[in-house]
């Protein structure tokens, strides 16, 4: 049920796009340095209400699946090249749903999707697959927003063009972000990776009582925050993982968006609440905004379960 079981169970969906080739390779990536099974699925998509049975339909539906199996089974070919054995899945319906229905079925440990990172209006209508799989998953997902490149499944080695040596953390000291941190510990001891631990400590509306008491309290609180991520340091150099920290200020997004680009990092993992409904939509999520901006790949941890008998890296507060 985690990362740290003998052979950890990966789902990599794909639709074939120059998109999904980007994550196809931090699927075979993780999959050879986790020594994990690797299935990938494809989804006709397909909506509800719709007869398969009407002609059209059934040609229509025919058709892809012709194609979905060449693809599949071109992928297979890629990745046995690579010395990874594949297992293929192919759904019928509304993509997310399929992807998070499959990963129960496959009781994955961890999903891997493309995604092209709609912004704006889209964005609003329609939301995005990574993100409806996001908010739902019964494990992490790592959404991968990359540029095609032409030297994509080129290279015969299974991490070639894929980089997974810094691990950005953002910490805003909730359950979720230490959960989040806890699953980058793991990700970092699988995959030789070092973190580097981010508070971003928002900016504060001053009135007209503003004071240089207020200054120097808030001067206190950088130095706590501070202290406390070095405890968090300190913990996984125990575990013989390296980290540093850092507190930055600024918009949460921003800053770590910002970060992720300065210091560099190859990946972002980030908790997430999986909020829903009203008030994902008047509140937004930092986790989305990240997401949607990145330019690196972003796993969200909303759920992670950790093996019977885990010895956590990261105390719980």
């Amino acid at each position: 049920m985690s990362i740290e079981r003998e052979r950890p169970r990966i789902l990599f969906a794909t639709d074939f796009s120059p998109w999904a080739a980007q994550a196809e390779a931090y699927a075979l990536c993780l999959a050879s340095t986790w020594r994990a099974s690797l299935t990938a699925v494809n989804v006709l998509e397909f909506q509800p209400g719709m007869n398969p049975e009407y002609e059209v339909n059934r040609l229509f539906l025919a058709e892809l699946m012709k194609g979905a199996t060449q693809e599949l089974a071109d992928l297979k070919s890629r990745v046995a090249a690579r010395g990874i054995s594949l297992h293929t899945r192919i759904a019928t319906g509304i993509p997310s749903e399929e992807i998070l229905g499959a990963a129960r079925a496959e009781d994955s440990d961890l999903i891997v999707v493309g995604t092209k990172g709609k912004t704006g209006l889209a964005h609003v209508l329609l939301g995005s697959t990574a993100e409806r799989v996001i908010r739902t998953a019964p494990c992490p997902v790592l959404a991968v927003r990359a540029e095609p490149s032409d030297q994509a499944g080129k290279d015969s080695h299974p991490c070639a063009g894929v980089g997974l040596h810094r691990v950005l953390v953002p910490v805003d000291f909730s359950d979720c972000s230490l959960e989040a941190l806890e699953y980058a510990a793991l990700l970092a001891q699988r995959s030789g990776s070092s973190l580097s631990l981010l508070h971003v400590l928002e900016p504060v509306s001053y009135g007209l009582d503003f004071t240089l008491s207020l200054e120097r309290k808030r001067g206190e609180m950088r130095e706590r925050l501070t202290q406390r991520l070095a405890g968090f340091v300190e913990a996984l150099a125990g575990a013989k993982i390296t980290a540093d920290s850092h507190v930055r200020g600024g918009l949460p997004a921003d800053s770590i968006l910002d970060s992720a680009r300065t210091l560099p990092a190859d990946v972002i993992v980030m908790g997430t609440h999986g909020r829903r409904g009203l008030s994902h939509a008047l509140s937004g999520s930092v986790t989305e905004a990240v997401l949607r901006q990145s330019r690196c790949p972003v796993l969200t941890v909303r759920s992670p379960k950790f093996a019977a008998g885990h010895r956590r890296v990261i105390p719980v507060s």
